[in-house]
């Protein structure tokens, strides 16, 4: 008997190591996938962030005049955009609209009608790099570039005023905070306070914060701007659920205005009617300096 029991302690002894190498294996498998994954999310990253619809130029043409828009072109006759100049000339301002991902500047013709029907206000949309029929390759960096000259490009009669939706919140936030003297007032639809804090909430067992290149950092830009800012959130908006665009509205310490849909959800939140549209440029309009 005491032979039997010796004999069982030896072999218990034996498989303790057998077990810890195990489990130091499996350890170090699971590390090696956890660390490729996240390798793939930062090599991918612009691949899981912009959605760029493609379309040859007659295409967009062909668009563009179904939507009564015509192109808007930089000196070298390169386009950067669609536009539509108000009805009822000289106009009472103009609005430069970033749109959403996965959308384009003749998708936007919607904005542009609206906008119209509220004010005589002339509507610019700003197409991205690798959009539509436009050259390039999406990233911030190609965004903010196209944003600058679009600004630039802008008449100078009457008041800027700048709309974003979804991404586009980024990029408006981006450039109200980068020239705040020339933007009158801003909207932002389904906005964020940072792209990070929306990835870290989608990739919650991955280290976003940290592997996010493309960060757009709404809040850090529009501590530069001190002008009206309207923010429209969905209380169903799965893809930046509203408590991130109620962070940028709390953190913001200009004049501002909080809208809220409970009912809409990311798609339906921009969808506001001409009497919403006098809301909003009436709070604009309220907070002149």
């Amino acid at each position: 008997m005491f032979d039997m029991l010796a004999s069982m302690q030896q072999s218990a002894e034996l498989a303790q190591p057998a077990t810890g190498q195990i489990l130091r294996l499996a350890l170090a498998v699971c590390g090696a996938f956890y660390l490729a994954g996240c390798v793939g999310c930062a090599a991918w990253q612009r691949r899981l962030i912009y959605y760029p619809p493609v379309f040859t130029t007659p295409q967009v043409d062909e668009s563009a005049r179904a939507a009564n828009l015509e192109r808007w072109l930089n000196a070298a006759g390169q386009g950067v955009g669609m536009k539509r100049l108000s009805p009822t000339q000289p106009a009472a301002g103009r609005v430069l609209l970033a749109y959403g991902n996965g959308s384009c500047a003749t998708a936007c013709a919607r904005f542009a009608d609206v906008i119209q029907k509220a004010a005589p206000l002339d509507v610019f949309i700003l197409e991205y790099p690798g959009y539509a029929d436009r050259p390039g390759r999406p990233s911030q960096e190609s965004l903010f570039q196209a944003a600058d000259e679009a600004l630039r490009l802008l008449p100078t009669n009457g008041p800027l005023y700048l709309a974003g939706e979804s991404l586009g919140t980024g990029v408006a936030a981006y450039l109200a905070g980068t020239y705040p003297g020339q933007v009158a007032g801003v909207v932002l639809f389904a906005p964020y306070n940072r792209l990070a804090d929306v990835a870290q909430y989608h990739v919650r067992w991955l280290p976003a914060h940290w592997l996010l290149v493309d960060r757009f950092e709404s809040e850090d830009y529009l501590r530069h701007y001190h002008g009206p800012v309207a923010m429209l959130v969905a209380g169903q908006d799965n893809v930046i659920p509203e408590k991130f665009g109620r962070r940028l509205y709390d953190r913001y310490a200009g004049p501002k205005r909080l809208w809220e849909f409970p009912a809409a959800n990311h798609g339906t939140v921009t969808e506001r009617s001409a009497d919403d549209w006098k809301e909003i440029i009436g709070f604009w309009r309220g907070q002149r300096r």
